[in-house]
């Protein structure tokens, strides 16, 4: 699973239709706030989460028998192919 740490990267949109207006205006015109700077991720962090990430399925199968291994293999396809596209 890949996580990117948030959500889309859109813009917020006010609720109010007024202040909707009020900044779409300002984005036309290009008058509108900067937008606030992005977080930066902790280097160490990182580097022990693909540390973990790397070993984990491989520990996790060693630990498995072969109609485990299998059964689990079967679940991920299923999984897989039933997402609709």
């Amino acid at each position: 699973m890949c996580y990117d740490g948030g959500m889309p990267k859109r813009p917020r949109r006010p609720r109010d239709p007024n202040e909707l207006a009020f900044q779409v205006f300002q984005e036309a015109i290009g008058e509108a706030p900067p937008a606030p700077p992005e977080r930066e991720k902790n280097p160490a962090a990182v580097a022990l989460g693909k540390l973990g990430g790397a070993k984990g399925g491989r520990a996790r199968a060693a630990r498995m028998t072969p109609e485990e291994r299998a059964e689990s293999a079967r679940k991920a396809a299923a999984a897989r192919w039933s997402r609709k596209r």
